[in-house]
């Protein structure tokens, strides 16, 4: 069964620790709500930089990414299925993509 990355754009820190703790809680029930297809549950990231033949922008392009996660799953379709219920698309979005194994 393949592996797929899920890249996620947008979202905000939490304002306080009380909001931090609710939406960590909100990503833990999506993360347990998939099970063993959890790979890498991954991270938030900082900013971003763009390198490119004509230099290094420190911006993060047009739509930086802010944090991955790792899942398993028999489709592309399956996959997306699962990223419909992510915490972050209140207010940002998530990219899925099949990791190809060389």
């Amino acid at each position: 069964m393949p592996n797929y990355v899920f890249a996620y754009h947008g979202g905000k820190k939490p304002d306080t620790p009380e909001a931090g703790q609710k939406e960590m809680e909100k990503w833990g029930a999506w993360f347990a709500q998939m099970g063993d297809a959890v790979v890498d549950p991954g991270n938030p990231v900082g900013q971003s930089w763009t390198v490119s033949s004509a230099g290094i922008s420190h911006n993060g392009g047009a739509n930086p990414v802010s944090g991955y996660t790792v899942v398993r799953a028999a489709s592309m379709e399956a996959a997306a299925a699962m990223a419909k219920a992510c915490p972050i698309l209140d207010g940002g979005s998530v990219e899925v993509a099949e990791i190809i194994e060389m």
